[in-house]
């Protein structure tokens, strides 16, 4: 049998095992479930075998048999590979495209403030910044890095650490504005105290709690206030005044430096959590992820000094 000739079945099959459905394989060939089935059943003649178990009682969860469960990896594989050559050939004489997937937060505090440099030295890339999946997906055929949050390791992707994150207390300047800082930290019984709860389920994530622990502050309620599970909302609530927030250094660095924001008292909270720079094992030797990578390492370094050298 020659590959080529099946195309469209190999498709269908591989849509269908992806999603276990007729339906949802359809949805995204945009054809018809018969024609998924028609497809597949096609194919399973052609090779005399039988790729999915068929059942009697109108379930509508397709369940694959193993020799089918063994040939999808490959089948994948293949369809990236030919996703890859059919980009390349692309843009043989057009940018290259860079997808970067990074979190929100990140990419309105730090990335995008900083992305036209990357354009001044790289000309030849074009960007498509998606903070929809935080790099959770790789798009097939671009290049791709994303901007992770975590400790560095996940599984599947490589990393390159970027930049520590310690939080410290920062409030919009009209909280203390009857007490110019250093503010007594004190006055946290008198304010609202906005909580990060993006990560709060993550072991080592910095609170309220651990902060005032480590400041040596006692008698403080570190659960009382506002709790946002959004990084760049808990910056917006601060700007807008609604209270005093632990701020991560990454977010809140140009409203600290254009003076939306103040630091009225308290030490810095170092922990386990940073930014990395993340990719496919098997893009490590792209161009345009080299080139944005070693950016993103360089940015890190001029924005945080000597402990971006980890």
């Amino acid at each position: 049998m020659r590959a080529p000739q099946h195309l469209n079945s190999l498709r269908a099959l591989e849509a269908a095992a992806r999603h276990l459905s007729y339906v949802a394989a359809a949805v995204e060939l945009c054809v018809t479930p018969a024609a998924v089935g028609q497809l597949i059943r096609g194919l399973e003649d052609s090779l005399g075998v039988n790729l999915f178990h068929r059942s009697r009682s109108g379930q509508a969860r397709l369940v694959l048999t193993d020799t089918a469960r063994t040939a999808v990896p490959d089948l994948q594989a293949g369809f990236d590979h030919l996703a890859i050559a059919l980009e390349r050939l692309r843009t043989a004489n057009a940018y290259e495209i860079i997808t970067v997937g990074v979190p929100r937060a990140f990419a309105d505090k730090w990335l995008l403030p900083r992305i036209n440099r990357f354009r001044e030295q790289h000309s030849q890339y074009d960007l498509r910044v998606d903070t929809s999946a935080s790099g959770q997906e790789t798009p097939s055929g671009r290049a791709y890095i994303g901007v992770r949050y975590g400790q560095g390791q996940w599984n599947g992707w490589e990393s390159v650490f970027l930049l520590d994150d310690p939080v410290f207390p920062v409030c919009h300047p009209k909280l203390v504005a009857r007490k110019p800082p250093p503010v007594c930290a004190e006055d946290l019984r008198s304010v609202p105290l906005i909580h990060d709860a993006s990560m709060a389920s993550e072991i080592g994530f910095p609170s309220w709690r651990t902060w005032l622990k480590n400041a040596g502050i006692d008698g403080i309620d570190s659960e009382r206030g506002i709790h946002i599970d959004d990084p760049a909302a808990v910056v917006a609530a601060t700007v807008a005044g609604s209270g005093v927030a632990l701020g991560r250094s990454a977010l809140v660095a140009g409203d600290l430096a254009e003076g939306r924001l103040i630091r009225p008292f308290g030490p810095p909270l170092s922990h386990v959590f940073g930014y990395y720079a993340v990719h496919r094992p098997d893009h490590a030797g792209r161009a345009a992820v080299i080139a944005f990578r070693d950016w993103l390492i360089d940015e890190a370094r001029t924005a945080d000094g000597p402990s971006a050298q980890k």
